[in-house]
């Protein structure tokens, strides 16, 4: 019991630790739009309106900016120039700074997450048990390329290689087993129900 609970926390920790920087950024980022936009506002009349739907006009005015900014810059970096600045920049200014690297990396792992078509749940035998993958594809001669997440972040894990024998796709959605994965394995019960669990033969 001890140990559980060892392990839980420092999990949840080090899930709530990388949403706390990007809260934390977010929030620098919105107020430097704020004071961007403000004198915008005051120029086209808007701070007369009041608030919309409860939300002030220069709240609503620095969403949108941020928006515009982030979809310029996207455009940006699909550039070679936007690819050259951007190794550039963590080459020489950020790429050292864990708290960037942590952020960079979650930022990625989303993008990534967003794009699950390919990818599918399965039961991959780990030793003597199961464990919850999601596979990414065959690579030939009967291998499969496998994530294997971990618990309770299901966007951070390993990626391996099996032999397509050791992996059993389960008839579930991205979304089920992922939620499995963020609960540590709570409802797996229900999820599960009608999977094949028996080991493999010997």
């Amino acid at each position: 019991m001890k140990d559980f609970l060892k392990t839980t926390i420092i999990g949840g920790v080090l899930f709530l630790l990388p949403v706390a920087l990007i809260s934390l950024v977010l929030s620098h980022a919105m107020r430097l739009a704020v004071r961007a936009v403000r004198p915008i506002e005051k120029q086209l009349g808007l701070d007369q309106m009041g608030a919309v739907a409860g939300v002030g006009t220069v709240t609503l005015l620095a969403v949108a900016a941020l928006i515009i900014v982030s979809f310029i810059a996207g455009m940006v970096a699909r550039t070679a120039l936007g690819t050259r600045l951007s190794g550039w920049f963590e080459g020489s200014l950020m790429g050292g700074l864990p708290q960037y690297r942590m952020v960079k990396t979650m930022a990625e792992g989303f993008m990534q997450f967003e794009n699950t078509e390919g990818m599918k749940p399965a039961l991959v035998s780990i030793e003597d048990g199961w464990q919850i993958g999601y596979v990414i594809e065959p690579i030939g001669d009967g291998w499969v390329a496998v994530f294997l997440p971990q618990a309770p972040t299901p966007l951070s894990g390993n990626v391996m290689y099996f032999s397509s024998d050791r992996v059993r796709p389960l008839d579930i959605t991205m979304v089920q087993a992922t939620a499995l994965v963020k609960r540590i394995g709570i409802g797996s019960a229900e999820v599960l129900q009608g999977a094949n669990l028996k080991p493999l033969a010997g």
